[in-house]
């Protein structure tokens, strides 16, 4: 928890005022004691028992400028705790936030999606509440405590120990609910990524859930982890309850003894009765001061429970490291695998082995094979979604190692497999890949349109309500799974990139549109090289290249004929989609282009 405290270094000043504050908070709050008792002793039993009147009012009013300093300061050390520990709250989330957004795909799934979502909001949001908690009481407390104990010790030196037996009692209890609670928040925490993951697992998968009438194993699973949670939090919350209710005994065990003494005192000299008023509220200050420190000790142990997890992310390796300045020129647009290996992790088993290749511009080069062949794979490789293990490859006659974040994802428009689509509207999700500060709203607008047409997005568009400013919810869900890959095939289009990746972009359209939609691309991509990922024979028909993939190794290459009559692999996948008398009309084809 502690580690965090570097985020308050920008708001320095603001921390000073802040201690200056409590400090003049603290100090004038214990003068009080020390006015009521000369009130006592000095005024209401000054000239045997009449009172002095004067210096009743004279030290009444100054009790009084006192007490408004010190609710002063009390107000704006609460303003600038609140907003000092807010302003560090969304520091660390936007720090937190730019690091997974530069995580490879590796690292994201060794947290996992729901951990992320959970150390995003729950962890940072306890850690930001302790420490608006720790900068107002962590201070005041101690330091009240302490000024407390000296004005007490030289007001009545007799009683202190029943401050110092109070304060051991205090510790000793504080001290053993701890070491019972700290291991609780730690699966505390574990438990909540589980509610958040099974949540998450349930809504995302709701339609196959509802198909398979799992409904009740669902929510027989979710109660099994929610019911641990509930159990958790019982245990914890009750054993924390018992802190209030032992702390008002000792409270009040220490007012009876002050009493007790301070009564057979004032036998013997009645000025002894200022000095038991003011010696009781400085040991209520004392008492109250390490009341706060256990709310805080209270606090500590979940805050450092998820300070740790926040931490966890923050100093975590980033596997792929951009260049921040680019080192060589930048040649025509190309693509070029060179004796590519990649394995996962730290896996033995590799997922791509010796794969070498040229995708030129204006050319379509097509990747099909088996699921688990390679294919989505070898085009992450590409935008550096992973990293490869052995060999290069080379975007435009550079190394993409060598490449700065921008100047390479400026070059790629990609198409990913699950079309995904962003909270917002038709527009903004088109446009999402376009810096629209470079061009004029009359140049967006055209480029969106062209982009939708050639996607045969536009005609669907144009029928919404409110057309391309129709909103478009998280995911894309109020549109159809053919709509929404149209929408991201516009996005790829927008971009007006050099390298066009279609990461088998074109499963959910059908037959019709997916013709209409290729040869729409044609004009589009004559100057780009375009690599197509495709399960669909007719989707890589006509590509100048088709790569097959088996088990990660490459095991054809050629156009479609020319796999047809010598890879076996191909012929099977081309066979098990045609029909007996196409599949024969293809073969002779390939028969005679041979």
């Amino acid at each position: 928890m502690f580690r965090m405290v570097r985020y308050l270094k920008p708001y320095f000043w603001q921390s000073l005022l802040l201690v200056l504050s409590i400090a003049v908070q603290s100090w004038t709050t214990l003068q009080l004691p020390t006015y009521m008792s000369q009130i006592i002793n000095n005024g209401i039993m000054a000239n045997g028992g009449t009172g002095d009147y004067g210096f009743i009012f004279t030290t009444g009013a100054k009790m009084l400028v006192t007490a408004l300093i010190s609710a002063g300061c009390a107000v704006l050390s609460s303003f600038l705790s609140a907003k000092i520990g807010s302003a560090v709250g969304r520091d660390i989330r936007n720090e937190f936030f730019s690091k997974v957004i530069a995580f490879s795909i590796n690292e994201i799934d060794d947290f996992s999606t729901a951990s992320l979502i959970t150390r995003t909001t729950n962890d940072i949001a306890t850690v930001q509440q302790t420490l608006i908690m720790m900068l107002s009481m962590m201070l005041r407390a101690p330091l009240m405590a302490t000024i407390a104990i000296i004005n007490a010790v030289f007001l009545a030196p007799d009683m202190t120990w029943i401050i110092a037996l109070a304060v051991v009692i205090m510790l000793t209890l504080t001290i053993s609910i701890m070491a019972v609670v700290i291991p609780k928040f730690k699966i505390y925490q574990m438990l909540e990524d589980r509610i958040n993951l099974e949540t998450r697992e349930s809504l995302t998968g709701l339609r196959v859930i509802r198909a398979f009438n799992n409904q009740k194993r669902e929510e027989k699973k979710f109660s099994k982890t929610n019911e641990k949670l509930r159990k958790l939090d019982v245990f914890a919350s009750t054993l924390l309850s018992l802190q209030s209710p032992l702390m008002m005994l000792i409270f009040n065990g220490t007012s009876i003894a002050v009493i007790w003494i301070g009564i057979n005192n004032i036998t013997v000299d009645p000025t002894y009765l200022g000095k038991m008023i003011a010696f009781m509220q400085y040991a209520t200050q004392v008492i109250m001061s390490f009341m706060f420190l256990t709310i805080i000790f209270v606090m500590l142990p979940r805050a450092s429970v998820s300070a740790n997890r926040v931490n966890d992310v923050l100093k975590k390796h980033v596997s792929i490291k951009w260049k921040k300045k680019m080192a060589e020129e930048v040649g025509a647009p190309k693509i070029e695998f060179k004796h590519v290996d990649f394995a996962y992790g730290e896996a033995e088993e590799k997922v791509l082995k010796d794969i070498s290749f040229v995708a030129e511009a204006g050319k379509t080069t097509a990747f099909i094979g088996s699921t688990g062949s390679g294919k989505s794979t070898l085009i992450n490789l590409i935008s550096r979604m992973h990293d490869v293990t052995g060999g290069e490859v080379m975007v435009n006659g550079v190394d993409v190692r060598n490449y700065t974040k921008d100047e390479l994802i400026s070059r790629i428009g990609l198409v990913p497999q699950r079309a995904f689509l962003f909270s917002g509207t038709v527009k903004s999700n088109i446009l999402f890949g376009v810096n629209t500060k470079d061009y004029t709203e009359v140049e967006l607008d055209k480029r969106m349109r062209k982009a939708a047409e050639i996607a045969q997005a536009k005609e669907f568009v144009e029928k919404l309500p409110e057309k391309y400013n129709a909103p478009i919810s998280e995911g894309g869900t109020n549109v159809s799974g053919g709509q929404r890959q149209r929408l991201s095939i516009a996005r790829a289009i927008a971009k007006e990139p050099e390298i066009y990746i279609f990461d088998d972009a074109f499963s959910a359209l059908d037959m019709k549109t997916d013709k209409k939609l290729r040869e729409a691309l044609e004009p589009v991509t004559k100057k780009a090289v375009t690599v197509i990922v495709a399960q669909r024979i007719s989707t890589i028909k006509n590509a100048d290249q088709i790569i097959v993939l088996d088990k990660g190794k490459m095991v054809g290459r050629g156009t479609h004929l020319e796999l047809l009559a010598d890879c076996e692999v191909y012929r099977e996948i081309t066979k098990s989609q045609l029909s007996d008398q196409e599949f024969a009309a293809e073969m002779k084809l390939a028969g005679r282009a041979k």
